[in-house]
């Protein structure tokens, strides 16, 4: 009877502890989302209006990637509109004039012009990489890869995929005749012909030759 009760007196502070934890409220999840659409400035402020919406947000840089600084970069000092695909939370805002706030701590791509919002493949795409002198993009997806080259019929392979340390990715692919790897990393990228911003670096190997460019992810991945 002596054991049984040191036993209980022992367990009592772990049912304290037990209770202490209970009666303490969690923080509230916070949902991330991803959104791509018009990114335009007004009044020295950025707005987004997402892809086939009309509601715009007064967008906020919550995670310190400089996004008004690449903002004026692409615009030069023009009024053009641009595309931007982001990442962040979605949230309330007693600003005039728009329907909510977007705090984004993750920047996708940023360029010139809005067409690609009307992108058919974005959703089931994984990533799309591209580069120039001479033009060439991979896009990629569950299925394969397609390589498109300017004069070239397009070409569709299967591949291998590596994940690498730090993010990066090794795609290979061994088929008619042709040996290609595709390599991508984490790193701001930006398109030399366009100035588009990229959140990935691309290399592509084709055949012992070396072309570099800039990639993105698509909507068939979430990172």
């Amino acid at each position: 009877m002596r054991r049984a009760r040191t036993l209980l007196y022992c367990l009592l502070p772990l049912f304290g502890g037990c209770q202490l934890f209970a009666g303490k409220d969690l923080p509230p999840r916070v949902e991330q989302v991803r959104l791509q659409g018009e990114l335009s400035v007004r009044d020295g402020e950025l707005l987004l209006r997402p892809c086939d919406e009309q509601r715009r947000f007064a967008l906020v840089d919550a995670g310190n990637i400089g996004l008004a600084e690449e903002v004026r970069g692409l615009q030069g000092g023009g009024s053009d509109s641009l595309f931007a695909d982001l990442r962040g939370v979605l949230g309330s805002s007693k600003k005039t004039g728009v329907d909510g706030r977007f705090e984004s701590n993750r920047l996708y791509r940023l360029e010139v012009g809005g067409r690609s919002c009307k992108d058919p493949d974005f959703r089931q795409m994984i990533f799309r990489a591209a580069g120039n002198e001479p033009s060439w993009s991979v896009s990629v997806g569950a299925k394969g890869l397609l390589l498109q080259r300017p004069g070239q019929p397009p070409l569709a392979l299967p591949y291998l995929e590596e994940q690498l340390p730090g993010g990066a990715l090794n795609l290979t692919s061994e088929a008619n005749g042709q040996h290609l790897e595709l390599w991508v990393a984490p790193q701001r990228c930006v398109d030399a012909m366009s100035g588009a911003i990229r959140h990935l670096s691309a290399e592509l190997r084709l055949d012992g030759q070396v072309q570099r460019g800039c990639a993105y992810l698509g909507g068939g991945r979430e990172d």
